[in-house]
């Protein structure tokens, strides 16, 4: 395949080609089409959007390898055949970059690739083994990353503290900051009305699962009893919102979740871990009163008192909560505002993304 005259190729290969992930690596690949020619390798999920040709500019080579994410590092013969195809992607297209996106992409590719001609990066986007939570198969994940981090390849992470956990499975580390499109969400939020609420309103949006701590939000209502908690989602583990104060929302289409947003007090991500959740980034710009968990990736974007409030148990989040209800402490979701606009939106993001790629 030829490539621009003078212009870097950048192979992506993205097997969770869904939710956060897909907005993510997308937006990405559109935004490197001005600077580089952009060739897309992925494999669809349930979650992929089904009209997802039309979120990427015509100028991205798309290839889509169906044995990529079939059972994702839990079948050798399927592997090996993942592999093989990885490899006969990378003599065609002969990249200058390859860029990994997320935990079993990031398996097979260093697996794959071995970064004599080219240079290859991986992007965890979240750390698996800490997002699922303690037990066997988190501890699989994590000695897998620490073997694959011996490889010849740049743990490029989303933050400031994931970049501090990646430093401790491989050598060579750096981070750019995720960002989300300000141009297509202030769009969005156009003519949405919000949606009112008599009462003082926590909310957060997401698949009620193990990462999410569901079980950490009910108590927090629990604790809470005069404010309202609205769980926008649904998930394997919504049974455990069980306080009275608690609704949970089922799957609810964009605008209807945004509405809902607006119209809330504050937002909580109370995570067992993030790179950076995009959820996160539009509710400081839509300025709410944000309380996020002390773990990787939310620590690095909320500065406790000062953007938002960092929280480690249950109790101290209702504190935060009810002294809100009291007196709202708006200058901490001014300054979270003013931080998407200066750090975590795609412009800034594309910037560093150029210079990333260029000092390869």
């Amino acid at each position: 395949m030829k490539n621009t005259v003078g212009r870097q190729k950048i192979l992506m290969v993205c097997e969770a080609f869904g939710g956060g992930v897909f907005t993510y690596v997308s937006q990405l690949c559109n935004d490197m089409c001005d600077d580089f020619d952009v060739y897309l390798t992925y494999s669809l999920r349930p979650q992929t959007p089904k009209n997802y040709k039309e979120f990427l500019d015509e100028r991205v080579h798309l290839i889509q390898v169906e044995s990529l994410g079939i059972k994702g590092l839990t079948s050798i013969s399927n592997d090996i055949k993942a592999i093989k195809e990885l490899r006969r992607i990378e003599k065609e297209v002969q990249p200058d970059v390859i860029h990994l996106h997320s935990s079993i992409a990031g398996g097979m590719g260093r697996l794959a690739f071995k970064g004599k001609n080219n240079t290859v990066v991986y992007t965890p986007h979240g750390y698996a083994h800490i997002l699922m939570g303690p037990g066997n198969k988190s501890k699989m994940y994590e000695m897998m990353e620490r073997i694959l981090g011996k490889k010849n390849c740049i743990t490029l992470t989303c933050c400031e503290s994931e970049d501090e956990v990646a430093k401790t499975l491989c050598k060579r580390t750096a981070y750019i900051e995720t960002g989300v499109n300000l141009a297509d969400l202030s769009a969005s939020l156009d003519g949405i009305e919000p949606v009112h609420n008599d009462k003082f309103t926590v909310f957060t949006l997401g698949r009620a699962c193990v990462q999410k701590q569901p079980q950490l939000f009910n108590r927090i209502a629990e604790l809470v009893p005069d404010a309202r908690f609205l769980w926008i989602g649904n998930g394997e583990l919504e049974s455990k919102l069980t306080a009275p104060n608690v609704e949970v929302t089922g799957w609810k289409h964009r605008r209807e979740a945004l509405a809902m947003a607006k119209g809330a007090d504050a937002f909580i991500l109370c995570s067992l871990g993030e790179a950076i959740a995009m959820s996160l980034i539009e509710n400081m710009y839509i300025k709410k009163l944000i309380l996020v968990s002390d773990v990787m990736g939310n620590k690095s974007v909320i500065k406790d008192g000062v953007n938002g409030y960092v929280c480690d148990k249950a109790e101290e989040y209702a504190d935060r909560i009810k002294a809100a209800m009291v007196k709202f402490p708006k200058e901490l979701p001014e300054r979270a505002y003013q931080d998407v606009l200066e750090v975590y939106n795609t412009e800034t993001m594309k910037k560093k993304y150029v210079e990333f790629y260029n000092s390869l």
